[in-house]
C-alpha cells in the first residue's frame, strides 16, 4: 500500500462481515468535500464478500488502501490503521455507516481554530432500517446537546459524549497514548478518559454530520466489552484518576449505585455514605455503608467536601439526574468540582 501525498486527514475504517453497508460507507468517505483524504480499511478477517469489495474499491480510486488480516478484533484493526496513517489528523468511520460530504472539512477546520483541543465529534442522525428504537433515540438527543468542551466533559462518566464512528483526533498525541487499548471495556471511553487525563480538550462540530446507523448485529450489541458491567468497570477505574477524591458519597442505592460502590472498592477508593429517597433504604446499611436521605447533604455538605469527598450522582434515570443536579446547585455545589454525575 503507498501511502497518498499531501493528504489532510486519514479515515480509518475497521471492516468484518460488512458486505451489505459497505459500499454506501466507502463513497460516502470517498464523497468528501473541500479536503485530501485516504481511506484506509482494515478488513478484520471477513467471512463475506467484504474483502472483495474493498480490493475492488482500491482498484477503482488510490485513495482507498486495503489491509487484510486475521480476525484480531476491532481494537487490533484501529490500531493498524492508525499506524498506517499518513497524515496528521486521523477520522473514523465504521463500515454501516454514512458520513456527510462536509463532515471531515469541518472537523479539521474545528481542530485548526481549536488548538487545545484533540479530539473532535460532531452531531449525528441515528437511524435503523425498521424504525430507531427508544434508547438510540433518546442517546442520540443528549449527544446531540453536548458541544461546548465544558459540556462534553461535564458527561463523560454518563455515556460517552461523542459517539465513537464521529471522531477525528490529532494523531500524534493519541500514539504517545499507546493507541486504543484492550482492557475488556469500551476502547473508546478508555481513549477519552486518557485524552482528558494528560489535559487536553475534546471537541464538537455543532452540525449533523454522520449518520448512525443502529442494527441488532452491532458491536455495542454482542460484544462482551459493551455490557453495562463492563461500563461501570472502566468509568470505576478513571473517576479517582479525573477527580481525584478521598472516599465517595454515591447518591443512589439502586443496582446503578450498588455497583459503582462495588467497583470503586476495588479501585481503593471507599464510599463513605449512600444517598437515597427510598424510604424503606433509609436507615438501614448495605455493605457496612450507612444510607441516608439526601436531607443529609444540607447538614453535612462542607464537612464531607473538606475532608476531600465528592458526591457521586449513580441514578439511571435522565429526568432524575437534572432534579438532583438542580438540588445540589441550590446547596451551592459545583459540578466538576463538588459532584459527578455517573450512571
Amino acid at each position: 500500500m503507498c501511502p497518498v501525498a499531501g493528504v489532510d486527514v486519514s479515515v480509518v475504517m475497521p471492516v468484518r462481515d460488512a458486505a451489505g453497508t459497505l459500499e454506501a460507507a466507502v463513497a460516502s468517505v470517498l464523497s468528501s468535500r473541500g479536503i485530501e483524504l485516504e481511506l484506509i480499511c482494515i478488513d478484520d478477517g471477513s467471512q463475506d464478500a467484504s474483502g472483495d469489495l474493498l480490493d475492488r474499491a482500491a482498484a477503482r480510486d488510490r485513495r482507498v488502501r486495503v489491509l487484510h488480516t486475521g480476525a484480531h478484533g476491532i481494537v487490533a484493526a484501529l490500531n493498524a490503521g492508525l499506524d498506517r496513517a499518513a497524515a496528521s489528523l486521523v477520522a473514523r468511520m465504521d463500515a454501516d455507516d454514512e458520513m456527510l460530504p462536509e463532515r471531515l472539512a469541518a472537523q479539521v477546520a474545528h481542530l485548526q481554530g481549536w488548538p487545545e483541543v484533540t479530539l473532535v465529534g460532531c452531531q449525528v442522525e441515528c437511524f435503523r432500517e425498521d424504525g430507531l428504537r427508544e434508547g438510540y433515540r433518546l442517546y442520540s438527543e443528549w449527544v446531540n446537546q453536548l458541544i461546548e468542551p465544558e459540556e462534553i466533559e461535564r458527561e463523560v462518566f454518563v455515556e460517552c459524549p461523542i459517539p465513537h464512528p464521529t471522531w477525528t483526533f490529532r494523531r500524534d498525541p493519541i500514539r504517545a497514548l499507546g493507541g486504543y487499548r484492550d482492557r475488556g471495556w469500551p476502547e473508546d471511553l478508555d481513549l477519552l478518559y486518557r485524552v482528558l487525563a494528560r489535559g487536553a480538550r475534546l471537541g464538537k462540530v455543532p452540525r449533523v454530520l454522520h449518520r448512525w446507523r443502529d442494527h441488532p448485529g452491532r458491536l455495542s450489541r454482542v460484544d462482551s466489552s459493551y455490557e453495562r458491567e463492563a461500563f461501570a468497570r472502566v468509568k470505576a477505574r478513571f473517576l479517582p484518576v479525573l477527580h481525584p477524591m478521598t472516599a465517595a458519597i454515591v447518591w443512589g442505592a439502586g443496582r446503578t449505585g450498588r455497583r459503582l460502590v462495588r467497583l470503586l472498592e476495588g479501585e481503593g477508593l471507599p464510599t463513605r455514605a449512600l444517598l437515597d429517597i427510598n424510604p424503606r433504604r433509609i436507615g438501614t446499611t448495605w455493605r457496612g455503608i450507612p444510607i441516608f436521605s439526601p436531607d443529609r447533604l444540607a447538614t453535612r455538605a462542607a464537612a464531607w467536601l473538606g475532608e476531600g469527598l465528592r458526591v457521586l450522582v449513580a441514578v439511571a434515570s435522565r429526568g432524575a439526574r437534572q432534579q438532583i443536579r438542580e438540588e445540589l446547585g441550590k446547596l451551592g455545589l459545583v459540578e466538576g468540582r463538588d459532584f459527578l454525575m455517573v450512571a
